[in-house]
């Protein structure tokens, strides 16, 4: 069986949404193709289900923050910015909030909302959807794709197809890296594609401290042969490792690196060693007849305490008035700088994002099409950009999927 439409845009997640609702806001007969058998699984993870689904900074503050290929985006970021997308939203009900470091959510914290949104607005515009549609082959004629093949051999014809088919991460959740074998075939550079906003894995057994949740630490990673890098903000230990938004945006720096990097902690990063050795030493005179940690539980909790009292080797019975001066240093030392040894970044399986992806000198910044491919668009996490946590990612989505849907007219 053949269906022919003018556009098919493979993907059914924030970007494809977007695209999809654009298009036929205009007037365009469009058909949306999801593997999965339902739309926008990936949306609905995000934020832990409540999804920060923008980032209100300006235009150059938002770009910067993406790194050396934000520029690019600087062009789409001008047609459907941050404003835009909440402007969006709210248009369609969705009240919203928002949070520190220009993070915006919906009000009610469920991600729903932003997919039910998106979802009216593809159906308003007559979208077809074809759930548990996955395309088995891409048929290349001359400088065009003439048609896609399902695997379950219906055949979709279109003048203008668009991919927006995410990365490789979270492979569960369709994002599984076949559209870039297309790609490849189809004549575009893809550039390496690794995890990133992922956990990252230490050598050190940090299992009793598991759970334990920081708001505001900074976390540096150095070794002789790499320039050290840092990122501030929330840190969460996990059974194996380190996660939380400051080590997920670290991530994306350190993924394929040496393994010999050091993670550096700084649980104070407001205060420098004298400051903090004054605060805990009035901590233990005040308390000279505690245990040692207990008084130090009074500044990082309990299981910290433990724990990094044990890294320095001094007796967590012992009473405060007990510490000499070089063991107080010692304690001030741990707590500005404690060292774990760097084993990996977590892989595709649980990485929020990809890093990689079709090289930005191929596309079009203003209009998403290919330029190999005369009748192909890109958007999403197809492209080779991404940002750290924040609502940036959806950003980038939203932008490129409104830019590539508008062009298809």
């Amino acid at each position: 069986m053949i269906e022919k439409f003018d556009l098919a845009i493979i993907g059914g997640g924030p970007a494809g949404l977007m695209a999809a609702g654009r298009a036929s806001e205009l007037g365009t007969k469009v058909v949306l193709l999801e593997k999965n058998n339902s739309l926008g699984i990936k949306l609905l993870m995000t934020g832990g289900g409540r999804c920060n689904f923008t980032n209100n900074s300006s235009i150059r503050n938002f770009t910067s923050s993406i790194g050396p290929n934000g520029s690019w985006l600087i062009s789409g970021l001008n047609i459907f910015g941050p404003n835009d997308v909440i402007d969006f939203f709210q248009s369609r009900g969705v009240e919203v909030g928002l949070e520190d470091d220009n993070r915006v959510f919906p009000k009610s914290n469920k991600a729903h909302d932003i997919l039910n949104a998106l979802l009216a607005y593809v159906q308003e515009g007559g979208v077809k959807i074809l759930i548990d549609s996955k395309v088995d082959r891409v048929v290349k004629k001359d400088n065009l794709i003439s048609k896609i093949i399902l695997s379950n051999g219906k055949e979709i014809l279109a003048d203008k197809f668009i991919f927006a088919c995410g990365g490789k991460s979270y492979p569960n959740s369709g994002s599984s890296g076949e559209v870039f074998d297309w790609l490849k075939f189809l004549g575009h550079t893809i550039i390496d594609l690794k995890p990133a906003l992922s956990q990252i894995f230490v050598k050190e057994n940090v299992e009793t401290i598991e759970g334990l949740s920081f708001s505001n630490i900074q976390i540096l990673a150095k070794n002789e042969n790499f320039k050290s890098s840092k990122s501030r903000g929330g840190l969460i230990f996990t059974k194996k490792g380190l996660s939380g938004p400051a080590v997920l945006n670290l991530s994306r720096e350190l993924t394929g690196k040496n393994k010999n990097l050091e993670i550096v902690l700084d649980f104070f990063p407001d205060k420098n060693k004298e400051e903090l050795k004054i605060e805990i030493k009035n901590i233990l005179n005040n308390n000279k007849n505690f245990n040692i940690k207990n008084t130090l539980a009074l500044l990082v909790t309990k299981r910290l305490s433990d724990f990094l009292l044990d890294k320095i080797a001094i007796d967590k019975n012992r009473k405060s008035a007990s510490l000499s001066g070089s063991e107080v240093e010692n304690v001030v030392n741990i707590l500005k700088s404690t060292h774990f040894t760097f084993i990996k970044v977590g892989d595709f399986s649980e990485a929020m994002i990809s890093c990689g992806g079709v090289s930005l000198k191929e596309v079009d910044n203003k209009t998403m099409a290919s330029k190999i491919i005369s009748n192909l668009y890109l958007a999403g996490e197809t492209l080779d950009l991404d940002g750290p946590t924040g609502g940036y990612n959806l950003q980038i989505a939203w932008t490129t999927g409104y830019l590539a849907g508008s062009s298809c007219f």
